[in-house]
């Protein structure tokens, strides 16, 4: 990448001995903005510009081009103003946006980005050396055609560029070129004031904003070749152990940067659209030559981007593979080391460079400047969108440590996001899906073994978070009529003997899987101290643990009361996980300690009075049985309970365990009103879509010797669960002893409901 280090060598040295935040330190700290803004442009302004930009224009005619440009920043700036909020989040130190990235993000997604962006970078070598052997051309054609010398193929140009390259790198490092910097972006900048200053060829071309060539390469060929002159921005990064303000720095110099060269490319683009035919811009790379008022500075000018570019870009590559190797970010402490072994003298990455170099070598050989280019796009593509991905995720997860001092939105970053990913798939999909393998992959593997590190499960975390608060709100504010209309349980359930008993806990997992909410809460008794805290968070971990055993979606908790009673009176004012509230209490009890109940229903009054609908479960040394058949139980008596009871049947029959179970439904009524009551339930079921066979309505005819309760004991004896209805008034005169006189049956959740509700 251009000039980053040429700007940063005389600190980088020291400051990049070590990326771990123990060894990254800043000594003599002194440039400024400028130095950013300056490293970042000159990458913007490099070898693209020079050498395919007029071949872009010739393809796709000036709008054409204008659409890349626009659709580019579309993609840079997203990322850029990401980046500038990312890099004011933190003290910003040596490590450029592999550091920014995985201190702000974890080592687990910022190795993904950075060995995705170190594979950037180390082809960019290549394609810079391949750039500038193409300065050669016109020496190469004026030796063959003036002095009769043979055609040398570009490609030993940049081998032997590539060679002489290496050999300056790892005998003399970053301090290599320091002196030179001024002089080479005085050189870039002089091209482009003379290709501005020149004028058409002899026969002036008319400006047509279309004007291209028959049959011109596809937009989005043309887009892949052409977007790297858009990924300079990450360059002025590399600067981040050398500036005395990084925080203010590196968002002000890449933001001033990335608009100063949306500006400079379209006039570059205006300018050859009026200079020159697109017949000749498509033919000729070195266009720019023909039109500047003294040609020979192009190709000058080509030369000294491309080659401090290459420069650039052989500094920092080597660096960030470094950088990662002090993460520990490979597998195997003994590659990592080798990675991050420097020279003892001034820390120069020897070992990362070396296989720096070999992988630029490897794509200098093949010497096709538009295949590197593809192959950077993808790569830089999928890290721009990944870095836009992550500064969304930030946004919508509100995390109180992401603090940064400059601030991008929500929706420039989903842009961003957006937009590479679908550029990368219109690109070449082939090559998009096998980038997002790779840095999958490379997530995954890193997370493997650095299982501690904060990883997208946080940012996620915080994104669920935030939805699941902002969703809260909604429902509570929705009109609560609809809950009368579409009722769904929201119930809650207070038990002290949650180590003791599973089955209302089973009842509460089953209602809540698919169609209700469930929060579980066990009592504590006692009253809130220091020691009664800690008991409650180790019992919440315990509950944690052993809920995590089964297929369940109940919240969990626990409550301090100095009584059950209050306990109760504290819960039920709980707004609950749902956001509406909760309709339903569920209390528990076994069937050999029926007085146990006694003190949960003393608030039934309450209960009632504030719109509770209520359910008592009596669990027997039966249990569930082989949850094959629910029994419900329907009286005369159960106008307001029928439905509900026969809904939380079919909810409960909903759940996977159950899957192989079928509702039975019993009635018993008066001989007269058996036949009108039957074609009423079958109504029901039918205009209710429950899936209840016709054939398991049985009504029986009350009267006779037996009671209510030997009927229920006789016929259910071999249910897996009974439902049973009973009034609010009837715990007045009977209290607990009304849930008794059914030992025979296994488990029974006796109903109540607060209110009728509808069915279909």
């Amino acid at each position: 990448m251009a000039f980053q280090f040429f700007f940063s060598n005389l600190q980088c040295l020291n400051a990049l001995k070590s990326v771990s935040d123990s060894h990254l330190h800043r000594t003599t700290a002194k440039f400024g903005t400028l130095p950013v803004f300056m490293t970042t442009i000159s990458t913007i302004l490099g070898a693209i510009l020079f050498l395919r930009f007029g071949y872009a224009v010739g393809h796709l005619g000036f709008l054409g081009v204008i659409g890349i440009i626009f659709l580019g920043h579309m993609v840079t700036i997203p990322t850029a103003m990401a980046v500038a909020e990312i890099a004011t989040n933190q003290k910003v130190q040596g490590g450029g946006a592999y550091f920014i990235i995985s201190r702000s993000f974890g080592i687990n997604i910022g190795s993904a980005i950075g060995i995705t962006l170190y594979l950037s970078q180390a082809i960019s070598v290549a394609f810079y050396v391949i750039a500038f052997s193409e300065a050669f051309d016109p020496l190469i054609r004026y030796l063959h055609y003036e002095i009769n010398t043979p055609l040398v193929d570009k490609r030993w140009v940049g081998l032997a560029s590539m060679t002489l390259l290496s050999v300056v790198i790892l005998s003399r490092g970053a301090n290599f070129g320091m002196k030179a910097l001024y002089g080479v972006v005085a050189i870039l900048f002089t091209s482009l004031l003379f290709f501005f200053l020149g004028k058409p060829g002899p026969e002036e071309s008319s400006f047509i904003l279309n004007a291209h060539i028959q049959n011109p390469d596809n937009f989005f060929f043309v887009f892949i070749i052409i977007f790297p002159a858009f990924t300079g921005l990450i360059a002025g990064l590399g600067l981040s152990g050398d500036l005395r303000d990084p925080s203010k720095s590196i968002p002000r110099g890449t933001l001033w940067a990335t608009l100063g060269g949306f500006v400079v490319y379209i006039l570059v683009a205006y300018k050859l659209a009026v200079s020159a035919s697109p017949e000749d811009m498509a033919s000729n790379q070195l266009i720019m030559e023909k039109i500047a008022i003294w040609g020979p500075i192009i190709p000058i000018g080509l030369a000294a981007a491309s080659l401090s570019s290459a420069l650039g870009s052989i500094m920092v590559a080597p660096r960030t593979l470094q950088a990662m190797g002090y993460d520990d970010v490979f597998p195997g402490m003994g590659l990592n080391s080798w990675l991050s072994r420097g020279k003892e003298k001034d820390n120069e990455p020897t070992n990362a460079g070396l296989i720096s170099i070999i992988i630029a070598f490897v794509f200098v050989a093949f010497g096709d400047i538009d295949f590197v280019a593809q192959i950077i796009s993808m790569f830089f593509m999928v890290t721009y969108g990944v870095i836009c991905l992550i500064s969304l995720l930030e946004h919508f997860a509100a995390d109180p440590s992401y603090r940064p001092t400059f601030k991008s939105r929500w929706y420039i970053s989903l842009l961003g996001a957006i937009t590479s990913f679908w550029l990368m798939f219109k690109m070449n999909t082939p090559y998009a899906l096998l980038s997002l393998i790779v840095m999958g992959g490379i997530y995954t593997m890193v997370s493997s073994y650095k299982t501690q590190e904060k990883g997208l499960v946080n940012l996620f975390r915080g994104v669920v978070f935030q939805a699941s608060r902002q969703l809260q709100i909604l429902a509570q504010r929705a009109d609560r009529e609809d809950l009368d209309v579409h009722w769904r349980p929201f119930t809650i359930c207070v038990s002290q003997d949650t180590f003791m008993r599973r089955s209302a806990f089973d009842i509460l997992r089953w209602i809540s899987l698919k169609y209700g909410f469930g929060t579980y809460i066990h009592y504590i008794k006692g009253f809130l101290t220091e020691e009664t805290n800690k008991e409650s968070k180790e019992i919440l971990n315990k509950l944690i643990h052993l809920a995590a055993g089964s297929k369940n979606k109940v919240y969990l908790d626990t409550i301090i009361s100095p009584s059950y009673t209050s306990a109760i009176a504290q819960v039920i004012q709980l707004s609950g996980i749902s956001g509406k509230g909760n309709n339903m209490i569920l209390f528990e009890f076994s069937q050999t300690e029926p007085e146990a109940l006694e003190e949960a229903l003393n608030t039934h009054d309450i209960l009632f009075a504030t719109g509770f609908d209520l359910c008592i479960l009596s669990t027997s040394y039966k249990g569930f049985g082989y949850k094959k058949e629910i029994h419900i139980w329907i009286t005369p008596a159960d106008f307001d309970n029928a439905n509900l009871m026969i809904l939380l049947g079919y909810i409960i029959m909903g759940h996977p365990e159950w899957k192989e179970g079928i509702i039975k439904i019993f009635a018993i009524y008066q001989p007269e009103a058996v036949t009108r009551r039957k074609e009423e339930l079958k109504m029901l079921i039918k205009e209710g879509r429950l899936p209840i066979s016709m054939s398991n309505i049985n009504l029986i005819s009350a009267g006779g010797d037996r009671s209510t309760r030997e009927i229920i004991g006789e016929v259910s004896a071999d249910a897996d669960l009974t439902v049973i209805g009973f009034r609010h008034e009837q715990l007045s005169t009977e209290g607990y002893k009304l849930y008794t006189g059914y030992n025979k049956l296994g488990n029974v959740l006796f109903v109540s409901a607060n209110k009728k509700k509808e069915i279909n």
